[in-house]
């Protein structure tokens, strides 16, 4: 597509967006505090799509999410604070500015010395007294937090001197898990399972793994050999509850072979 049936494209959209502002009354309504809980909502939409390669589903998603990107710079422009102007040259502004291995003398020729260089400048624009971490949204999910927390720590120097050594980590704080599972003192084995969790967040970095969508793997690979079990058990004529273990492992282990 050209750029002019981009730039036109873009141009319809605001005026659509101006239109429904003006005259419909749910639209009119809409605050940036009623449409967060939609845009996380959305985000998440966009990312079940992404995990399914669903083409199609990305492209509508994306429409959705960018409804919202439009709708909070009409607010925005309504408050006299910002427009969509103002957003897309402040993002052009930002991401020249972290480029400069494109746009200026500083030389970066692999992704992992793109990262690095980005994550310096990044901390180097940063409010001093919000220091390192003070980027990192509180309300991201655990787990998302966690990797970037890792991230940003890394950018800082702060991180193991080879990956590997991420395992001596990990073992340790199975270790501890068993410790306290031994003692039955359930507040430190929370604890200690949150430090399994952490360390394993950051093999998943060290390792150049996703690990939201290492998981969100798992979740639909489980979903779908349980899902076997309940048909097979269905097609005998009996209750899940009515399966052995041994019967269940059998059908498990068939539709594992199947995938």
């Amino acid at each position: 597509m050209s750029m002019n049936k981009k730039l036109e494209a873009t141009a319809r959209l605001l005026e659509v967006m101006d239109t429904l502002r003006r005259e419909c009354p749910w639209d009119r309504k809409q605050t940036f505090e009623t449409l967060r809980n939609n845009t996380i909502e959305e985000t998440f939409e966009l990312a079940d799509a992404i995990t399914d390669q669903n083409m199609e589903g990305i492209k509508e998603e994306l429409g959705d999410l960018l409804l919202h990107v439009v709708f909070y710079a009409k607010l925005g422009d309504e408050a006299g604070a910002f427009d969509y102007a103002d957003v897309a040259n402040a993002l052009c502004d930002k991401l020249i500015y972290r480029h400069p291995h494109i746009y200026g003398d500083l030389h970066a020729n692999t992704p992992e010395e793109v990262k690095a260089n980005w994550e310096a400048l990044k901390l180097k624009k940063k409010q001093r007294k919000s220091g390192t971490l003070g980027g990192v949204p509180t309300s991201l999910p655990a787990m998302v937090k966690a990797y970037r927390m890792g991230e940003k720590a890394a950018g800082a120097g702060f991180d193991w001197e080879q990956k590997e050594d991420i395992w001596a980590k990990v073992r340790e704080e199975i270790q501890e898990i068993e410790v306290e599972m031994q003692a039955k003192n359930h507040e430190a084995m929370e604890a200690e399972f949150g430090d399994l969790f952490f360390a394993m967040i950051n093999a998943c970095r060290l390792y150049g793994i996703d690990p939201e969508s290492a998981l969100e793997r798992t979740n639909k690979k489980f979903m779908r050999r349980f899902s076997a079990i309940e048909e097979a058990a269905e097609a005998r004529g009996k209750s899940l509850r009515e399966l052995t273990l041994d019967e269940m492992e059998t059908i498990w282990q068939q539709a594992k072979k199947s995938e």
